[in-house]
């Protein structure tokens, strides 16, 4: 299953920005596996001094940017759970900035945060693994838009190369 299979009713046109940043012919596992190597290394190479700095004032720091990729993993890899397995009942949404204080991400080390995200990485693989296309094609609603459990998996890969876009641009 590729990205270039979904149709624009399979997820709100908000989610255009994350899945424009994923290749058409992106096959989902191998584009999961591949995209945890790729955020792995990414946060490995940032040097130990800009972990907690964020670019300007109200803005997470890149620990807090991390713990919020890994949040968002897990509120995703739910919400595809969710559907796939034909539940019809509305999720709701998630206000990102209310998970960052409990998180205490700044107070994680960075081989903490690594592998936290590397057990949810590999969580969510696991799961998609065990679904069919027939589950993955399935549509539920998720903060009130029609979305399928595969849309939910490719928006998190974009998800995931927008924040690393975002530091690069903003914090290095």
């Amino acid at each position: 299953m590729t990205k270039q299979e979904l149709n624009t009713s399979e997820y709100n046109p908000f989610y255009s920005r994350y899945l424009s940043l994923v290749s058409v012919d992106t096959e989902l596992i191998q584009g999961f596996e591949a995209n945890a190597n790729t955020v792995s290394s990414f946060f490995q190479s940032i040097p130990i001094d800009k972990w907690d700095y964020a670019y300007t004032e109200g803005k997470w720091t890149i620990k807090e940017t991390f713990q919020h990729m890994i949040d968002t993993e897990r509120v995703f890899q739910f919400r595809c759970f969710h559907i796939a397995r034909h539940d019809k009942t509305s999720l709701p949404g998630f206000e990102q900035n209310d998970y960052i204080v409990p998180s205490k991400a700044n107070s994680k080390t960075i081989e903490a945060l690594l592998e936290e995200f590397i057990a949810v990485r590999k969580s969510f693989v696991s799961l998609l693994k065990s679904l069919s296309t027939e589950d993955l094609n399935q549509i539920g609603i998720a903060n009130g838009s029609d979305m399928s459990a595969r849309a939910i998996a490719f928006i998190n890969l974009g998800h995931c190369q927008h924040h690393i876009n975002v530091i690069n641009e903003r914090y290095l």
